[in-house]
């Protein structure tokens, strides 16, 4: 199986719950997330949650994190998603960003 190293979602956090960020294309064998930045730009502290969605059901993975004004944090993880799973995520203001990555394997 050959592997590619993909970015699954680099941007603005969405304000709004449960927004999709990602979906595993039913193209690949599977996708495994491995890494989750997360910036706060904003001069106030913000929440974010980051979830995977498998089956139907949501599992938070980051669930109402607080983050510091002006700061990042780094997350590694090893979540194998098959065809069709999600990951969504929002923050509790604008100015955050997400960066979301991982590898392909096909």
């Amino acid at each position: 199986m050959a592997t590619t190293a993909q970015i699954f979602y680099r941007g603005s956090a969405p304000t709004v719950s449960g927004t999709l960020l990602f979906t595993t294309p039913n193209t690949v064998a599977a996708d495994v997330a491995t890494n989750i930045l997360v910036a706060n730009t904003n001069a106030i502290p913000v929440a974010f949650n980051v979830n995977l969605t498998m089956s139907g059901t949501s599992y938070g993975i980051l669930s109402g994190v607080s983050l510091a004004a002006n700061s990042t944090a780094f997350f590694d993880l090893k979540q194998v998603l098959l065809s069709g799973q999600t990951i969504t995520g929002n923050a509790s203001a604008a100015g955050v960003n997400f960066s979301i990555s991982g590898v392909q394997i096909l």
